[in-house]
C-alpha cells in the first residue's frame, strides 16, 4: 500500500439541540436541529480533519500499484447458525459476529495493514425524491450504499480499535437501480417487515454467502482507498475505507422496501419513515484518495469506461433532485 498504508470529547450541549429518541443525534430528515451539521457539538471528533464520507473526485485520484487483490476469507460460504437483523434507530444492521464461525469472515491483502474480521453490515439510502449514498463520485450521489465493517484482529474490542488509525476497515458498495430484482438481497429485504420499528430485531431464517452482496468477483480488484472515519457519531477517525467502483444492481421495488418499511424512533404522534439516513460528504482537506491497480476510473477523464455507469440517472420516483 502507498502512503496511506503507513499511517494508515464529549461537549456539554445547549438545550436547543433536541435529542432524537434512542440517541442524541439524528439525520436532517428527522430534525435539522440535531442533524449531521450538529454532530460536532455532540462529539468533537465529528469535526476532525479526516472525516467520512467524502466526494471521490476522479480528476485527482492517485493510482497506487500496491492496491491489488483483496483476500476475502469466508465470504464464499454460508456460516452455521443465524444472523440477526436489527433496526437500531438509524439504519438496518446485520450482525455478523454472533456465531462461532464469525472469526472466519475476514479480509486482508489489498494494501490493508493486517487482517480484519467482519463485525456487521448496514445500509444508507434516500427517499422517493432523493438519492441516499454517503460517498459521492464526481459529485454524483447514488441511490443506496452498503457498508461492511471489519475490525483489525490485533484489537479485542471496538473501543480499542477506534483509538488507532488502522483499527477498522470498511468496505463500501454503491447501488444502482436495475430492471431485475437482485435475489441475493431477498433474505435481508424479507426481514425488513419484522423490524419496522426502532429497536426491533429478527433472526434471519438462514445465513448466506456474504460475497453475493458485493459486485461481481471480477470487479472486486477495482476500488478506491482513503483514510477516514465512521460516518456516524462518535465519528472515530480509525477507518481504512475501500469503496468499490462497480455498483450493485437492485430493483426499484427492493429499494422501495427500505424506504417504506423501516421507521426512525418515534418522536411525535407517529413514527417517521427511515429516509435519507446519510451523512453528506466531508472535506477531504490534506488527504488523498487512491485508486487500486486495476481501477478503470482512475484517470478522471470523460472517456473512462466506468463514467457512464456511475452517472446513470435514476428514472421515476427515485430520481435525484436537480
Amino acid at each position: 500500500m502507498g502512503p496511506l498504508g503507513l499511517g494508515v470529547t464529549f461537549v456539554t450541549l445547549p438545550l436547543v439541540i433536541r435529542a432524537a429518541a434512542g440517541g442524541q443525534w439524528c439525520y436532517d430528515s428527522q430534525d435539522p436541529k440535531c442533524g449531521p451539521s450538529h454532530w460536532k457539538e455532540l462529539k468533537a471528533t465529528c469535526g476532525g480533519d479526516k472525516q467520512s464520507p467524502v466526494n471521490i473526485d476522479r480528476r485527482w485520484l492517485q493510482r497506487d500499484g500496491g492496491l491489488g487483490d483483496i483476500i476475502f476469507e469466508g465470504y464464499d460460504q454460508a456460516p452455521p447458525g443465524k444472523w440477526r437483523l436489527l433496526n437500531d434507530g438509524h439504519t438496518v444492521m446485520l450482525s455478523l459476529e454472533s456465531e462461532p464461525g464469525a472469526e472466519h469472515i475476514a479480509i486482508s491483502g489489498g494494501g490493508l495493514p493486517g487482517r480484519y474480521r467482519a463485525l456487521q453490515l448496514h445500509f444508507h439510502w434516500g427517499s422517493p425524491s432523493r438519492n441516499g449514498s454517503e460517498h459521492t463520485v464526481d459529485g454524483q450521489q447514488l441511490p443506496m450504499e452498503l457498508h461492511i465493517v471489519h475490525i483489525n484482529v490485533k484489537y479485542r474490542t471496538l473501543g480499542e480499535a477506534k483509538g488507532h488509525p488502522s483499527g477498522l476497515a470498511v468496505l463500501g458498495c454503491f447501488f444502482q437501480v436495475s430492471e431485475a430484482a437482485n435475489s441475493n438481497y431477498n433474505t435481508i429485504i424479507g426481514g425488513l417487515r419484522n423490524i419496522s420499528h426502532a429497536g426491533q430485531a429478527v433472526d434471519l431464517a438462514s445465513t448466506f454467502r456474504l460475497g453475493t452482496l458485493l459486485p461481481h468477483i471480477a470487479q472486486l480488484s477495482r476500488y478506491y482507498r482513503y483514510q477516514g472515519s465512521l460516518t456516524t457519531p462518535d465519528c472515530s477517525e480509525a477507518v481504512i475505507w475501500t469503496v468499490f467502483e462497480e455498483p450493485v444492481g437492485i430493483s426499484r421495488e427492493q429499494l422501495q422496501a427500505f424506504v417504506s418499511t423501516v421507521h426512525f424512533p418515534a418522536s411525535g404522534a407517529a413514527p417517521l419513515k427511515m429516509t435519507n439516513n446519510f451523512r453528506p460528504p466531508q472535506p477531504l482537506r490534506s488527504r488523498k484518495v487512491f485508486s487500486s491497480r486495476d481501477a478503470t476510473a482512475s484517470c478522471g477523464c470523460p472517456r473512462c469506461p466506468f463514467a457512464p455507469l456511475l452517472l446513470l440517472p435514476l428514472l421515476g420516483p427515485f430520481s435525484s433532485s436537480p
